[in-house]
């Protein structure tokens, strides 16, 4: 299959820290990657290379075989959505006008969002089933309406990659469900390739195509959840006692902790 991204030998500091150690792996299109490892292990660092923003110290990070940092900023936005970590809006935008923002990229300078743009941004509220908020001033929603919100910008964006980073840590249990579900359809149906930074490891391993594991800056492994997800393994990196079983509801790869 076709590399989408190749990461070769890239290590990046801020200062005299060094946060990522010569990380080498390849990701490919149409698979849902899931990036977990404990806090400081530089999964937001590895993101921001991946997006561009950063510059690694030493070796690149290729997307569909050209240097990223080569592209231009809307040549990305029209490949890549990205959910970011934090974020502040302080204007008071309504939920269609932040979530038509993620159509800017697709719209010609001066011109006005056509038909097709607003379809898709009703689409994608309708499916996030926000649409009762539409209306509402961004500044008065809850943590969670506004991450949601957040996350429907990115779809709306209609791009080919989806990154998150941790993008549903202020959401309740029912709409985490419906993002990874959500994200799962985009993966299997549409070919979306997505790489989320999840802090869940139960939702990691059962929507996850592929785990890449981080620990103190350096790659530990990559593959699927159960050859990632095992007991050894997650009792050294995040010292915890646990075991892994087959999830007898779905079926899917679980994790579950000794308190």
């Amino acid at each position: 299959m076709t590399e989408l991204f190749s990461i070769d030998n890239i290590s990046c500091a801020y200062g005299n820290q060094k946060v990522l150690h010569e990380l080498s792996f390849s990701l490919t299109p149409g698979l849902f990657y899931g990036l977990i490892g404990p806090n400081g292990s530089g999964k937001t660092t590895l993101l921001d290379l991946i997006l561009g923003n950063l510059t690694p110290h030493c070796g690149e990070v290729r997307f569909k075989d050209r240097e990223v940092t080569q592209y231009s900023r809307r040549e990305l936005a029209k490949e890549i959505a990205l959910v970011p970590q934090d974020f502040r809006i302080n204007f008071d935008f309504t939920v269609f006008d932040v979530v038509m923002m993620g159509r800017h990229p697709h719209i010609r300078r001066f011109a006005n969002p056509s038909d097709n743009d607003h379809d898709i941004v009703n689409n994608v509220l309708a499916e996030l089933e926000i649409d009762n908020l539409k209306n509402r001033l961004i500044t008065q929603l809850s943590g969670g309406e506004k991450q949601r919100v957040i996350i429907a910008r990115a779809l709306a964006q209609n791009t080919p990659v989806l990154i998150l980073d941790e993008a549903t840590s202020s959401l309740d249990i029912q709409h985490s469900l419906q993002i990874f579900q959500v994200l799962k359809e985009r993966s299997q149906a549409h070919g979306a390739t997505i790489v989320a930074a999840i802090h869940d490891l139960n939702f990691a391993a059962a929507y996850c195509d592929t785990i890449i594991l981080l620990n103190q800056g350096r790659l530990t492994t990559i593959g699927p959840p159960p050859k990632v997800l095992n007991a050894e393994r997650l009792q050294q990196v995040f010292a915890i006692d646990c075991h892994a079983y087959l999830e007898p509801f779905s079926g899917a790869h679980q994790i579950a902790y000794r308190y």
